[in-house]
């Protein structure tokens, strides 16, 4: 049996009811989950007492005009319209910085943190494959250590929730919803990460890193260990999504911040510059709404919270994932987005026509890799010197190579993740949450989905305006026959030069005289 099976939850309040009167501290709110978190909590649980949000001097911005910045993101529109002034009224800002010790907090915000807050959500994380391991540990790792720390002094805790990831353990196949054996001594890692010069960390870290792929995914797991040696000790909860994407509902259809997943490849196809990809097109590719996530992130926290805590309670642990549904492959989505998306809603501004495709083959990835993506971006960037331009597509194809190079791991390989417990989980939600906050994949149609995420990715990342559609159809229209004009030239003139080698004049001759 689960730690849910073996719970009754009958008698306890409802979701809304819990986070009644409640306040939260929230790290990592200024990310693309932690808005989404902030805002359903605001919309759904608008009774709560206030959330504090850990935010840091950033650019030269000070952390009070970044609470500001926060709320003036488009993922804010649904509250600004139908709950003003809520946002205002309940979220404050405490200054410091998660990878900093003691979290960079002042003694004042730390008294107040600990004696006001009864639920922390641990969200901030550096999500960068290619972080150095200082870096990553910094954060990932040594946050997490800082926050169990001030967990600890809280004197109404009733719930710490971890946000983790599911590729936490990625030398494995198959994912249950435990915590596996370390692949290091955390304490001795962050030891070594503040004490080692950089050179000799940077030169020594494959090796330390052993069967794990990158520095993320390294400390993401240990952080996990951190967290286990609290058991008996504090009411932890560790949620590990998968790729979190667009949004499928709330707060809008297909609200998305970053270029990450399925979403980055169809948007950066959709502008003509991705042409090739290596992978494996057969492969499921998990990923989660964010809506969805955020749904289970909460409702876990309720679960945990509304149990007294005992020295016997086990961390309960919940891969947020899809195993458990049949979703479209990457080669699927990659077709999708070609043949139906782009026709549909091409974006504005193409470099080229819309094309390309998917490979298990490392010679011809790297083939048009070079043909495909570097000699065009060459030519462009050529051009726009002359014209007195800024030249930008060999620097934008630079950063996509590289970003396929670190997703390589994750795009050719397949996972199963168990999710027994995500799915018990919402079993358990009560009728009357079950509007606000029951989470499903399995009735997400996913052509329509993918469909409202590059809407999103169009209206959002790129600023294009749906207004503006009828010009980016001229346009793609435009292109498509610039493609096919380029392709009958390139193919005309392979088959004129083909014909007057010698070799095809050879093969001429011996057919007129095999037919005398």
């Amino acid at each position: 049996m689960t730690f849910l099976q073996e719970r009754d939850l009958e008698n306890v309040p409802t979701i809304r009811d819990y986070y009644k009167g409640k306040t939260l501290f929230i790290t990592g709110g200024s990310g693309f989950m932690g808005k989404v978190l902030v805002e359903k909590l605001l919309y759904s649980c608008s009774d709560l007492d206030r959330i504090y949000l850990l935010l840091r001097n950033k650019k030269g911005v000070k952390a009070e005009d970044r609470l500001a910045d926060i709320y003036s993101s488009r993922c804010f529109d649904r509250l600004r319209k139908e709950k003003p002034g809520i946002f205002q009224q309940k979220v404050f800002f405490i200054a410091g910085d998660a990878s900093e010790i003691g979290l960079g907090i002042s003694d004042e915000d730390r008294t107040l943190i600990i004696n006001r807050t009864n639920i922390v959500f641990h969200v901030a994380a550096s999500v960068r494959f290619d972080d150095t391991l200082k870096v990553a540990a910094r954060l990932n790792l040594r946050g997490t250590r800082e926050i169990v720390e001030l967990s600890k002094d809280i004197r109404n805790l009733e719930v710490l929730v971890h946000v983790s990831t599911s590729y936490a353990n990625t030398n494995r196949k198959q994912i249950d919803e435990v915590i596996y054996p370390a692949f290091a001594d955390w304490r001795e890692t962050l030891d070594i990460c503040e004490n080692v010069d950089d050179h000799t960390l940077n030169v020594l870290t494959p090796k330390y890193l052993g069967e794990l792929p990158n520095t993320y995914v390294f400390t993401k797991q240990l952080a996990e260990h951190v967290l286990a040696e609290q058991k008996g000790k504090l009411p932890i909860v560790i949620m590990r999504p998968s790729i979190v994407i667009s949004s499928d509902k709330e707060p809008m259809a297909g609200w998305v911040e970053n270029l990450n997943g399925p979403v980055g490849i169809l948007i950066a196809s959709g502008k003509g510059i991705l042409r090739s990809l290596y992978t494996d097109p057969d492969i499921v590719s998990d990923y989660i709404p964010v809506d969805v996530a955020i749904k289970a992130f909460i409702a876990g926290a309720w679960a945990r919270g509304v149990k007294k805590f005992e020295p016997t309670d086990d961390i309960e642990v919940y891969n947020c994932s899809t195993s458990h549904m049949k979703t479209m492959t990457i080669g699927e989505i990659v077709d999708f987005g070609k043949n139906s998306i782009a026709r549909e809603i091409p974006l504005e501004g193409m470099l080229w026509f819309v094309g390309g495709s998917v490979t298990r083959s490392k010679l011809e990835y790297y083939l048009k890799v070079l043909f495909l993506h570097l000699l065009p971006a060459v030519l462009v960037d050529l051009v726009l010197r002359i014209i007195g331009s800024k030249p930008m597509l060999v620097k934008l194809q630079r950063r996509i190579y590289v970003a396929n190079l670190a997703l390589q791991y994750f795009v050719t390989q397949q996972w199963t993740f168990i999710n027994k417990n995500i799915l018990e989980l919402r079993s358990r939600i009560k009728e009357q949450d079950k509007v606000p906050f029951f989470y499903e994949m399995e009735t997400i149609i996913p052509e329509e989905y993918f469909r409202n995420a590059c809407i999103g990715g169009k209206e959002f990342i790129l600023n294009e305006k749906m207004e503006n559609l009828p010009k980016a159809k001229a346009h793609f229209r435009r292109m498509e026959i610039l493609d096919r004009v380029v392709r009958t030239v390139l193919q005309g003139y392979g088959l004129w030069f083909i014909a007057h080698t010698n070799f095809a004049a050879e093969i001429f001759r011996k057919l007129s005289n095999l037919t005398i």
